[in-house]
């Protein structure tokens, strides 16, 4: 093997910065994308522009910055160019293109707000205390008004695993059915089963100016006589009993398995006989790094929540069966990189 000046190998086994100075400047292609969001940029792809100064002029942008934007966007794979004209991926085109049903723009709002951005500006500390360093309970404070940002949002990204969900569960579609959605948000969840079964009423539990998001979209679904807001923390309402399914979506990775448990316990004292709760969450395997998307959700909970994690099938199994279920079941969805565990009362 031959040798660097330095006297150090030469060659494929050699030490390499690559993914130290990657990892670095990560921030940059983050920072690109949220300016083509800004811009409409995919959008006026979309709509046939494709040199830089077509671009520029129906994205009111410098015909050099749209030029140096675009080649950094083809180089992280969301464009493609040919002679100096550029084009969107499919993915892109799906999913980045206003015009598209499935346009998923507007998650930059949640997932890039101050309130989150902040969270990770302090991770060093967050790692020293073992939880969020922006306050004493980060994005679980009472209120906190991040929530409406992310029920907002996020409605994108969730719309298909709603609609996913409801047929994982074998109701049958003629009998009354009774649903309690925590920590709501959007409500998507539940409207989901309002609008595919004609006899299911949805109660749907989360702070006020939440369920307002909620409500609009029951509005618009056309299924607002069949649901219910119940204001308030889901540590602290009295929901009933009697629910055939109450979900949990994207809500228990925020806190330590103690106060998992006290809150699952509820679940089962308000579901009826034959009753399941619906968990949806990112899930990691046991050796927690793997695959990658749900294992690196633990650091979002380290670094904007005192206690949360991304817990294993397993951990949610202890969890569930503590607080009284029977058994768990784990199922996969088409539309997400998370998981769905179904517990039987």
């Amino acid at each position: 093997m031959s040798q660097s000046p330095s006297g150090g190998p030469v060659g494929g086994d050699a030490p390499s910065p690559l993914l130290f100075m990657n990892t670095l400047n990560a921030f940059h292609g983050t920072a690109a994308l949220k300016a083509a969001v800004e811009l409409d940029l995919f959008t006026a792809l979309g709509e046939g522009c494709a040199s830089p100064a077509e671009i520029g002029t129906r994205c009111n942008a410098a015909e050099r910055g749209v030029r140096i934007l675009c080649d950094y966007l083809t180089i992280l794979g969301f464009l493609t160019k040919t002679d100096g004209r550029y084009q969107l991926t499919r993915d892109s085109g799906v999913f980045l293109d206003r015009r598209s049903p499935a346009y998923m723009g507007g998650v930059v709002q949640f997932l890039l707000s101050p309130t989150i951005v902040e969270s990770f500006a302090n991770l060093t500390e967050a790692v020293r205390r073992g939880g969020t360093a922006t306050s004493a309970e980060g994005t679980m404070e009472a209120e906190h008004p991040v929530w409406v940002d992310f029920a907002r949002a996020m409605m994108p990204m969730m719309a298909r695993p709603a609609q996913e969900i409801p047929s994982l569960l074998g109701l049958d579609p003629e009998r009354k059915i009774r649903v309690l959605d925590l920590a709501a948000g959007h409500g998507l969840f539940g409207l989901a089963f309002a609008q595919q079964f004609p006899n299911a009423e949805v109660t749907a539990v989360d702070w006020a100016p939440v369920l307002a998001v909620a409500e609009e979209n029951a509005r618009v679904a056309g299924v607002a006589d069949r649901f219910r807001s119940l204001p308030g923390s889901a540590f602290d309402v009295e929901y009933g009993e009697g629910y055939d399914v109450v979900l949990l979506t994207n809500f228990l990775h925020h806190f330590d398995p103690a106060t998992c448990e006290s809150l699952l316990r509820k679940v089962h004292a308000a579901l009826a006989e034959g009753g399941r709760a619906v968990t949806l969450e990112f899930v990691p395997n046991e050796d927690r790094v793997s695959p990658p998307g749900p294992a690196t959700f633990s650091l979002v909970m380290l670094a904007s929540t005192a206690r949360g994690d991304a817990y294993t099938f397993g951990e949610y199994d202890a969890m569930f069966r503590n607080a009284g279920f029977s058994r768990n079941e784990s199922r996969p969805l088409q539309s997400s990189i998370e998981q769905v565990v179904i517990s039987h009362r």
